[in-house]
């Protein structure tokens, strides 16, 4: 049996297991190796090789988590929590008020979408603002599978449709690939043949928000161990804060760097004296210890894909998925769908999706007879299927970070497969639907 398949469901069989994500994928990746051909000691070297793809990534992240800390201390998430606890009643006495509900998990979607663009700070946003509003989310007893699936689905589908912020690089990253393969397509065309996909994800979110978890939940009260004690807040430290996050979005805009946008706020809040520097070394550290799991599975992650790619069975599933579809159109784009959905669940990304799928995608599209527009959007289907509900992607990363400050919400069980069932099965449906009428 192909290696890839194997090691995939090795890694996500040991998840669902509750076994640590980075031990899965270590292990998967060792399967896969072993199986693949590459023996003990290659495995190894690939692995420990492909780690640093994502060394840029896991540092971004560390330096977003530790200026989310030092941005907490500002006291702009208090403030925003004020803010909901002012809209619910205090003590939670309105929380069953169907109005409330709906502009706080409104808030949140926003937030998370607005994170891909308007405030390009990625999952960052998510830790800044989440554990605040954890013991709000109590008292309305508002099921966190629900959250993790409003907050996932605005990291996923801000960067399928609209050519923005996160959405430009995949849009660009779509355009480039399916030109090095053959085909040249506009930008402009992207959207419009993303629109039926993204119509999938809004109904995975309606199905979770309105049927599947829309049940009352009850979690305890416990102290949130993310961002420390609430802090005091002032038109000073919130115009600091302000300023701070102005200053990474334009400097990430400007450089393209996560690093050094985060790096950029984290100056201005020391300069603004919002943090004093006795403290900077303590929260530094407390924030890069928020992120250090993000980041150890973003580096697994990329040694677990470079060992797929080492073994050959990457292509060589999509090669002989070609010879087995023939001629059939429907069979064709139900195969590469799954293709996507397998590659994007074991290596955690999209984005790295793309490259992988293209190559054979747009000349097995052109064979089958399929139009510019339905080629991008089966690519682009392809490419977003498993982001939501993979455990090494951080678009279920992300929301597992803020929703488990105060250990009640599990990675995999209250994260992933939520996640999985809600997005994954709508973007098969409607990503064929889009292949087989555009």
């Amino acid at each position: 049996m192909n290696s890839v398949i194997i090691a995939i469901l090795a890694m996500l069989i040991l998840s669902l297991l509750r076994i640590h994500v980075v031990l899965a994928l270590v292990v998967g990746a060792l399967t896969g190796g072993l199986i693949g051909g590459l023996g003990i000691e290659k495995t190894i070297e690939v692995f420990s090789e492909g780690l640093g793809s994502n060394a840029v990534v896991a540092l971004s992240y560390a330096l977003l988590g530790s200026f989310a800390v030092a941005l907490s201390k500002t006291g702009l998430p208090d403030l925003m929590v004020n803010k909901a606890i002012n809209l619910v009643g205090k003590e939670g006495e309105s929380a069953k008020k169907t109005g409330s509900k709906v502009i706080i998990l409104f808030v949140i979607l926003m937030l998370s979408s607005f994170s891909q663009n308007v405030i390009p700070i990625h999952i960052a946003i998510i830790p800044i603002f989440i554990p605040p509003l954890l013991l709000v989310l109590n008292s309305m007893k508002i099921d966190r599978r629900m959250t993790a699936a409003i907050i996932t689905f605005g990291l996923i589908t801000p960067y399928m449709w609209f050519p923005v912020g996160f959405g430009g690089i995949f849009h660009e990253i779509i355009q480039t690939n399916m030109k090095a393969s053959g085909m040249s397509i506009s930008m402009d065309s992207i959207p419009a043949a993303m629109t039926i996909p993204s119509l999938g994800m809004i109904a995975g979110l309606l199905v979770a928000v309105f049927f599947t978890y829309r049940k009352p939940r009850e979690y305890d009260d416990k102290p949130i161990s993310l961002t420390g004690t609430t802090a005091e807040y002032t038109k000073r430290s919130i115009a600091a804060a302000i300023a701070a996050i102005i200053a990474v979005i334009a400097v990430q805009i400007q450089t393209d760097s996560m690093i050094f946008g985060a790096l950029s706020g984290i100056i201005i809040l020391y300069f603004s004296g919002q943090m004093k520097i006795r403290q900077s070394d303590q929260l530094l550290t407390e924030g890069m210890k928020m992120m250090s799991f993000i980041g150890f599975v973003m580096l697994s992650a990329a040694g677990f894909a470079a060992v797929m790619n080492a073994t050959g069975d990457v292509e060589s599933l999509v090669k002989h998925s070609a010879e087995l579809i023939g001629g059939n159109t429907a069979a064709g784009v139900l195969m590469m769908l799954l293709i996507g959905l397998l590659v994007t669940m074991g290596i955690g990304s999209s984005f790295s999706t793309i490259p992988i799928i293209t190559a054979i995608f747009v000349p097995l599209c052109a064979a089958l007879g399929m139009s510019e527009m339905a080629t991008i959007a089966l690519i682009g289907t392809a490419g977003a299927l498993g982001d939501a509900g993979s455990p090494a992607s951080d678009s279920t990363l992300g929301p597992t970070s803020g929703l488990n400050a105060d250990g009640q919400h599990h990675h995999i069980w209250d994260t992933c497969v939520p996640t999985f069932l809600h997005y994954n099965i709508p973007l098969i449906i409607f990503g064929f639907i889009a292949a087989m009428v555009l």
